[in-house]
């Protein structure tokens, strides 16, 4: 019998040692260096299969091979069913892949993918549940069959997919849906590992990782060391077998995900589903993809019977009959890789304490306090003695630096109680001496404010290199500085 091995990792960064150590070497952190020890784990025999894959590096039997002499073939991919799911994997489920879905408690990570394993007909799915009954997961099904799913929004637009490519031919199984889901409740690694190789799945989900635990580690379910053998188990196998498997995982107090860095390195995908649980929508973010851009999104809405698909968020995040309110300005964001007309508003009243509040929801508050100062020092307007509160609406937490020329035209709208044209949209980066900077795929931006029927919008005169305006339906009104968009707002 192989003798254990122990090891350290730190909780922060995964930093690996082979003594205990008080500061991690390269995070930093204090007390972060967690002890389990290590014992081979087995994984189940797929022979059979017809599927083969890759060595991976420091595998037993490896050789370094000429790159010209490696075979590139394109990844074989699932079709979700999802596009907004297949948008963020960077085109379908990659066969052979791990993915981990990570949010908070609540948020609808397992409502996400039970109704996406539904929808899958033409695939075997093993759902692995640690954490409810096989009854629960019986419910909740029913619920997202019973209950209609609406339809896409959009009416009638032009939608930006990305279809899933290289898909996989349909294996045939049992006809109607969820008849190839099989639920399975279970926290012992080595039994799921037995029906696995009895069920021989196209998929398996395992909901969540936290409560999945193996006997080749002596330490409790949850704990960084049965979530760290328990992950690398489950990548050796999706990798020699070709089957696909998705973890569903926690996020600890501070938004991080649970097992946290160490969890992170080993899979393939990390998705971030995030969202407030007061607000209807969800968004799908990619972290981590190895066979994909980081930099798609995936947008939801939540309700009764289960997760929408927002295929046109711009028509959902603006507010309907905002006409003569003011403190309201409507900027042409980029969020990943899609275009998005999002609301700003802002309050401006007279500090009731002797220290004016600056708050601010959805947006950084530090850059609201650099844009204020550059209202008072760039503009003249004095902002020193009131209150500013700043909040994106439809909850959603954006960063574009494109969102500063809206968040200074909301400020001064509420200030001086004049309401911005509702045919108007911004978009535009602030710099600290007054001049609006260009910002990236402004042509994206002006053709998602003409698809939603603005008629004009504030630019950086900067970045009209190039763009055609001749064939525009809005007017484009270019501006060098806070000053000039100021006077072309509110004359």
């Amino acid at each position: 019998m192989a003798k254990d091995k122990t090891m350290y990792v730190c909780s922060e960064c995964g930093q690996e040692a082979t003594k205990w150590v008080g500061k991690c070497p390269a995070c930093g952190q204090w007390n972060t260096m967690k002890e389990f020890k290590v014992r081979d784990l087995p994984h189940p025999s797929l022979k059979g299969r017809g599927i083969s894959s890759p060595s991976r590096g420091g595998q037993e039997g490896s050789s370094p091979l000429p790159l010209h002499d490696i075979q590139a073939d394109a990844e074989v991919r699932i079709d979700m069913g999802d596009q907004e799911l297949n948008r963020v994997l960077g085109g379908g489920l990659v066969e052979g892949s791990l993915v981990l879905l990570g949010g908070e408690p609540g948020i609808g990570k397992s409502t996400l993918i039970l109704q996406t394993v539904l929808r899958l007909k033409d695939k075997k799915v093993l759902y692995v549940s640690g954490e409810e009954s096989a009854r629960q997961i019986k419910l909740r099904a029913d619920r997202l069959q019973t209950l209609p799913q609406p339809s896409l929004v959009g009416r009638g637009q032009d939608v930006f997919t990305t279809e899933p490519q290289n898909v996989s031919t349909p294996r045939p199984t049992r006809e109607g849906k969820g008849e190839g889901l099989l639920i399975l409740c279970e926290t012992s690694l080595e039994a799921i590992y037995e029906h696995i190789a009895e069920e021989q799945p196209d998929l398996v989900v395992i909901d969540s990782i936290q409560t999945i635990q193996t006997e080749g580690v002596e330490s409790s379910p949850g704990s960084l060391s049965q979530i760290r053998e328990c992950a690398a188990s489950l990548l050796k196998f999706a990798k020699s077998g070709g089957c696909s498997v998705i973890l569903i995982g926690h996020i600890t107090k501070e938004g991080t995900l649970a097992g946290p860095k160490v969890l992170e390195h080993i899979v393939d995908c990390v998705l971030q589903f995030e969202g407030d649980q007061h607000y209807m929508y969800r968004i799908l973010r990619a972290q981590k993809n190895r066979f994909g851009s980081t930099s798609e999104l995936g947008i939801y809405e939540m309700l009764q019977g289960g997760l929408r698909q927002v295929s046109n968020p711009s028509e959902l995040l603006l507010t309907e009959g905002r006409e003569g309110l003011s403190g309201i300005a409507i900027c042409s964001a980029i969020e990943g890789v899609r275009p998005l007309l999002i609301e700003t508003q802002a309050l401006v009243s007279t500090a009731a304490y002797g220290t004016p509040q600056r708050s601010a929801t959805g947006f950084d508050n530090r850059r609201l306090g650099m844009l204020l100062a550059v209202l008072e020092k760039r503009v003249g307007f004095k902002l020193a003695q009131k209150d500013v509160f700043l909040n994106i609406a439809g909850g959603l937490r954006v960063t574009d630096p494109a969102m500063d020329l809206s968040v200074i035209a909301a400020v001064l709208s509420s200030n001086v109680d004049a309401a911005i044209d509702a045919d108007t949209c911004l978009c535009g980066e602030v710099g600290l001496s007054g001049e609006i900077r260009p910002v990236s795929r402004l042509e994206q931006r002006i053709a998602e404010a003409e698809k939603l029927g603005f008629r004009r919008m504030l630019v950086p005169a900067q970045g009209l290199k190039g763009i055609n305006r001749k064939d525009l339906k809005l007017d484009l009104v270019p501006v060098h500085r806070v000053a000039e968009a100021v006077r072309e707002l509110f004359g």
